[in-house]
């Protein structure tokens, strides 16, 4: 099997790690926590839970998943039980997992984008036939339905999407995914909806679960939890030859997840909520920052509202966004995701969730004085 290179991957992780790195804003996870951080935060001991740590056995974890977890788990989405759930090795891994299961060569998906690109270069890969539904600026990175019926047939396999959005944090709400869902419905595809920015709004935000039989969301610890490093992800779905069909894929993938991370996430889970308004008022504090910074900033612009951990704005100097976002971080240390890794260009990814304010409020100045000062021209 051949493989697109991860672009996203390849040009941002290592720039993470160079000494110029000084602010990043190309990471779209809220802020880490720390394990004592975690604990006081949830409420429990932490010496309790070195004292069972100390005897935990090293054998295989649990098969399907530990029960406190999934349990936990379900409760984030409505009519849920833990038998729908699926634990895997992170996001990545319950998006590999359903795309290398489900799609085959003959099949054609439908694919929103921009989107991570695990979502296109994957079933590109398998030889399916992958249909672009290109999401544009000037509807704020929202689906076009009637388009987007054009390029679903009964040859469609899968409809795939991210929501809220990766990079642009643009949010499906109920009734446009429910119009989505009636469309995959009348070809019997399935819809794989990549839900790792789920949680930041105050209201409840449907799961592509709670709306259609055939819809499979995947998630993880990673961007609105603050626990990348544990690497749990999931899968939900309530159509049991599916979840039956997945189990059997995940024995021949990982077998299992670590037991220390699913128990460590299943402490957290328990109290899921409190992790979220933490994010809440890490993401709502630094996006209010950002949106009084924007107006400031003529050769910048935002389409739309984010939902998300991550604006995503395009600029107006004749430079490609590779050149321009290496050029901002040798000269201020400030880090930001060129667009290009999202195959749009003159755009660029800033995350706001992973610094605490005052490191913002410094990068978005520093970032600033750069835009002042540059010296390339505005393309026409």
């Amino acid at each position: 099997m051949i493989i697109e290179d991860f672009y996203l991957e390849k040009w941002l992780n290592p720039r993470v790690d160079w000494k110029e790195c000084k602010y990043n804003l190309g990471a779209s996870c809220v802020k880490a926590l720390t394990v004592e951080e975690l604990f006081e935060l949830v409420g429990q001991n932490i010496d309790e839970f070195i004292k069972d740590f100390k005897k935990m056995s090293l054998h295989y974890g649990h098969f399907f998943g530990y029960d406190m977890l999934l349990s936990a788990i379900s409760k984030m989405y409505r009519d849920v039980t833990p038998e729908m759930i699926l634990t895997t090795h992170g996001g990545t891994g319950a998006n590999n997992m359903v795309i290398s299961e489900l799609v085959e060569p003959k099949d054609n998906v439908v694919v929103l984008i921009p989107n991570y690109q695990q979502h296109y270069s994957i079933p590109e890969s398998l030889g399916a036939e992958v249909r672009r539904h290109v999401l544009k600026g000037e509807n704020e990175y929202l689906p076009n339905i009637q388009e987007l019926a054009l390029q679903v047939d009964e040859n469609t396999k899968m409809i795939i999407l991210s929501n809220p959005n990766n990079p642009t944090g643009a949010y499906i709400k109920e009734d446009l995914l429910k119009q989505i869902c009636n469309l995959a419905d009348k070809t019997g595809a399935y819809i794989l909806c990549d839900e790792i920015y789920r949680g930041l709004a105050e209201e409840y935000m449907p799961s592509i679960v709670d709306l259609y039989r055939k819809g499979i969301a995947t998630s993880s610890t990673s961007k609105v939890f603050s626990m990348a490093g544990t690497r749990v992800g999931w899968v939900v779905t309530k159509d049991e030859e599916t979840r039956n069909r997945l189990e059997n894929r995940r024995s021949y993938d990982t077998i299992c997840d670590g037991v220390f991370d699913e128990w460590i996430t299943a402490i957290a889970f328990e109290h899921y909520e409190k992790i979220l308004e933490r994010a809440r008022i890490i993401v709502g504090s630094n996006r209010s920052i950002l949106e009084k910074w924007l107006p400031t900033q003529p050769h910048l612009s935002s389409k739309n509202k984010s939902y998300g951990t991550t604006a995503f704005l395009s600029y107006d100097l004749d430079i490609s966004s590779a050149d321009l976002c290496d050029d901002i971080l040798y000269k201020t240390g400030v880090l930001v995701l060129q667009g290009d890794c999202f195959e749009i260009p003159k755009t660029f990814r800033l995350g706001y969730g992973f610094v605490e304010k005052e490191m913002f409020e410094t990068s978005l100045e520093k970032f600033g004085n750069y835009l002042d000062q540059c010296k390339f021209r505005r393309f026409a």
